[in-house]
């Protein structure tokens, strides 16, 4: 048996993800050679626990963006990715910034990690941002998505779940490729692809490049000035395989946005960013002879770099218009070193156990430089963040334990984490002082499924998760681009969720379901709030109570043909969809002169799904397929920061305004010309909505927002129709 991986199959068995899902994918017959049953790979899964197993083993709700999905896909960014299959609510601010929301857990507007509810990780581990739009897809093999804090494997962050961005390597590189793409808007891409492997290296290069000139807002709506945007990104990996049970990987990335247009709630047309993500990883994987002791040793470094030349001639002062700057220059880097240990223990054939141990330090460092518009406001203020140094530690285990047959699996998991956070000095924080603040949590998962039988299996889980303040937001003394400031409060406690969830899943020969009703409650939610609706000034402070998000979730996926008995005359219809509902979505801290109760940024319902008619799936002359999906974006609450006119935008400063429902349809082919070529074309928006997933402002007249504030624009659209068409090269 031989395959580009070169791994025994009884050593996949032991190790990590990336091998196991590689050898799954490349040799269809693993299972057959290994004597014994193994679940298909879109049934594996490796984040919720730190090593791979059958998904209907997992007491979590799980969800896997595979590359056919990908291949699949007109998304641009994991941004769009995600969007495509209604993994939660994702703002899409611009092109280069997103946030979002997952079980009623959000991370942070700009997308800086170590302020956010979803833990963004790379390969297993902290990817140093949860600002989704900052990476491409070129080299990614697949996503996992754990909803809500259903893992101990991961500390700080891990509230509303996990989005583990797993990359392609040498195991999984999956031949030599390149591609490139045209399209609306002077859209391009080009990538490509090429990897290897002998008896015992295995090694791939990756490298992208993109951009996007200025869009055009949907129907009403004109040139959306300031949108345009320039991607880079490359990625290498080499693997040696020191002997049958050990291997020793190194990964090297960087990916990023230049130049990016960012309008934001203003709608400006001035400010640009400059957003990139870098990483190296080292993992050694080993196992003992027979599989019973199995260990993973991942020590990894990344910085992150978010460069914001942002100018605002125009700012507010009250409920006034005054000059502002002609240039506000904020640098900010994320600097982080880590080692992550995890053994295992299969302490019977019924039991496995996992240990672990985690260790980081990162340092937060800022620097800001603002040059006023003439009469505009003098002198230099604090950067955005404050500079701070970080160190956490982890100890950890989870036991699952099978029981009759390996039909019923318990599993419980605790995990203590350790840290301190220490404010540095920071250029302009008046009277900075170096201080430090300890922190120390357990969080603890438990959960149980039962695999009624081959088609059947339920599940239920509870767990809880934490995130630990900043030190930005302890003791912050920054002031916004549009004049606003922020002020830290020393006396914040970290913020916790518990989560409870039931699930199950039907599988038969020609389709699938999977449906989980949960309730995730967020407490001490770090928020800000306003000394006054005339000052635009506020504090950080804890939620006065929790937040619950209570729901249902359901995927599904059928052959049509199969299902209903009946041919198409060669093709294959599939139909595919991914959604959920908010039951309640309730902030019990809400204050008392709020028009409503309801989360924020969080859609009430969403739902992705689709048709997909194909014939082959052979890479032959002739294969082609057609894809039709719809993307429902449901009704979303939000108390905007843009300057809306009153009456005719919100009747008040502080009114939380309704965001109410609409669908976006997207269209995609493609042809194999020959077994090494294939072209392909889409169609996105194909019926031309002026619609924005967070804005109330869109690019129309008349104007909802106040033009005296908006520094160059009515209003942000998102993209009306586009199109794109390219070409695919396999060798």
């Amino acid at each position: 048996m031989s395959s580009s991986c070169v791994f025994p199959a009884f050593r996949l068995q032991r190790t990590a993800a990336l091998c196991v899902l590689a050898w799954s994918a490349a040799v269809g017959g693993l299972a057959h050679a290994a004597q014994e049953a193994a679940p298909e790979l879109g049934d594996v899964f490796v984040t919720a626990t730190a090593r791979p197993e059958d998904r209907s083993r997992i007491a979590a709700t799980t969800q896997t963006i595979d590359r056919a999905d990908i291949e699949r896909s007109s998304a641009r960014s994991v941004t769009d990715l995600l969007a495509e299959h209604a993994v939660g609510f994702l703002s899409e601010w611009t092109a280069a910034q997103t946030s979002m929301n997952l079980r009623g857990a959000a991370t942070d507007g700009q997308g800086r990690d170590y302020r956010g509810q979803v833990a963004v990780l790379l390969n297993g581990r902290r990817a140093g941002t949860a600002n989704l739009s900052k990476l491409s897809l070129s080299d990614v093999e697949r996503i996992e998505i754990v909803r809500g804090p259903a893992s101990v494997v991961y500390g700080s962050q891990n509230m509303g779940g996990v989005i583990n961005i797993i990359l392609r390597t040498g195991a999984t590189g999956g031949g030599n490729r390149a591609s490139v793409v045209g399209g609306s808007a002077g859209l391009w891409r080009a990538d490509t692809q090429i990897s290897g492997a002998s008896e015992q290296w295995d090694w791939y290069i990756g490298a992208n490049a993109g951009g996007r000139d200025d869009y055009s807002a949907g129907s009403g709506g004109g040139e959306q000035r300031n949108t345009s945007y320039k991607r880079r990104g490359a990625s290498g990996a080499l693997g040696w395989q020191l002997a049958d049970l050990h291997r020793v990987e190194v990964q090297m990335r960087t990916d990023g946005i230049y130049n990016a247009g960012f309008r934001g709630s203003g709608a400006n047309i001035y400010s640009r960013d400059n957003r990139y993500n870098q990483s190296a990883d080292l993992r050694y994987e080993g196992a003992l002879p027979g599989g019973r002791v199995s260990w993973l040793a991942h020590l990894y470094t990344f910085e992150d770099v978010d460069e914001f030349n942002w100018a605002s001639p125009v700012i507010k002062s009250g409920v006034n218009a005054v000059p502002g700057t002609a240039r506000d220059y904020n640098i900010r880097k994320l600097d982080a070193s880590g080692l992550r240990l995890q053994p295992r223990l299969r302490l019977s054939d019924s039991n496995d156990l996992l240990l672990g141990f985690d260790y980081e330090k990162n340092r937060l460092r800022s620097e800001r430089e603002r040059n006023a518009m003439p009469g505009g406001p003098a002198g230099q203020v604090a950067p955005y963040d404050n500079n701070q140094t970080e160190h956490t530690h982890a100890l950890y285990l989870e036991d699952a334990q099978n029981f009759f047959g390996d039909r019923v699996t318990v599993r419980a998991g605790v995990r203590k984490t350790w840290g301190e956070t220490r404010f540095d000095q920071t250029p302009n924080v008046a009277a900075a002082l170096t201080t430090a603040r300890d922190y120390d949590k357990t969080t603890w998962s438990t959960g149980a499924t039962w695999k009624v039988d081959d088609a059947w299996s339920l599940r239920a889980g509870a767990s809880t998760g934490f995130r630990a303040p900043t030190a930005s937001e302890l003791s912050a003394d920054f002031t916004a681009v549009g004049g606003g400031r922020s002020f830290g409060n020393p006396n914040l406690k970290s913020e916790s969720s518990r989560q409870i969830e039931v699930g199950t899943t039907l599988r038969q020969s020609a389709w699938k379901i999977d449906a989980a009703l949960f309730q995730n409650t967020i407490s001490d939610r770090i928020i800000t709030v306003s000394r006054g609706p005339t000052t635009n000034t506020s504090d950080y402070a804890n939620n006065a109570a929790d937040i619950v998000a209570r729901g249902l979730e359901l995927s599904a996926n059928a052959d049509v043909g199969k299902l209903l008995g009946v041919s198409f005359g060669g093709p294959v219809l599939n139909v595919f969809g991914n959604g959920y509902y908010h039951f309640e979505m309730k902030d019990k801290g809400a204050a008392a002169s709020a028009n409503t109760d309801r989360v924020q940024r969080m859609y009430q319902y969403e739902a992705a799904g689709g048709l997909r008619l194909s014939r082959g799936m052979d890479r032959n002359p002739g294969d082609w397929s057609a894809q039709l999906t719809a993307l429902l974006r449901g009704p979303m609450w939000y108390d905007t920061e843009e300057n809306l006119l009153i009456p005719q935008g919100e009747p008040s400063s502080t009114f939380i305004h309704r965001k109410g429902a609409f669908t976006v349809w997207n269209l995609r082919g493609e042809y194999r010309v020959s077994r090494g070529m294939k072209l392909f074309a889409g169609i996105n928006n194909i019926f031309d909505l002026n619609r924005h997933p967070i804005f109330i402002a869109r690019d129309q007249r008349p104007c909802l927002a106040n033009p005296i504030f908006q520094n160059g624009g009515c209003g942000t659209s998102m993209p009306g129709r586009e199109w794109m068409v390219g070409l695919q090269a396999d060798f």
